[in-house]
């Protein structure tokens, strides 16, 4: 298969640019208000964050590569790129939620519906391709692991 440098370029910019939207409702609240918050034992270091939605971006943009090289004239192509940008939109939505909104329930709700529209999405690239399926699971995993955190979050803060 002949790589399309000029795509996978968009594709794991047009992932990463929804990680810099995220981080400019996030960025203001981490060092202030997110500090006040009671925090369960199992939290990760605040580093830890951007090194790895960093990693996961750039999975996901090569994941969404894969499935766009694939072309948009197959209708479960369609589907599986549509089901992409919306998972991605709930991502961004999520960053404002908890963050922006400063709502640990808010972010909550939001993160539910970005779990089903994650795995949606995954289920959907295996379809078309094993690789740009798998690709995905990182993502799914720690976003499983944000909901255990946020939940905990809302909980010890209601």
């Amino acid at each position: 298969m002949k790589i399309n440098i000029t795509k996978l370029i968009i594709s794991i910019l047009i992932c990463q640019l929804a990680g810099i939207i995220g981080s400019i409702f996030t960025a203001p609240s981490v060092a202030t208000w997110y500090q006040t918050l009671n925090k369960p034992s199992f939290t990760p270091p605040n580093w830890l964050f951007a090194p790895v939605w960093t990693i996961l971006f750039l999975l996901m943009g090569i994941s969404l590569y894969l499935v766009w090289q694939k072309g948009f004239a197959n209708k479960e192509n369609k589907k599986a790129l549509f089901l992409f940008i919306l998972q991605l939109v709930f991502n961004i939505l999520w960053s404002f939620a908890f963050f922006g909104s400063q709502s640990p329930l808010y972010g909550l709700v939001v993160i539910i519906i970005l779990w089903i529209f994650i795995l949606a999405t995954v289920l959907q690239f295996l379809k078309i391709s094993k690789l740009a399926g798998r690709l995905l699971i990182p993502y799914i995993l720690w976003v499983s692991f944000a909901v255990l955190l946020n939940f905990s979050i809302w909980q010890l803060n209601m």
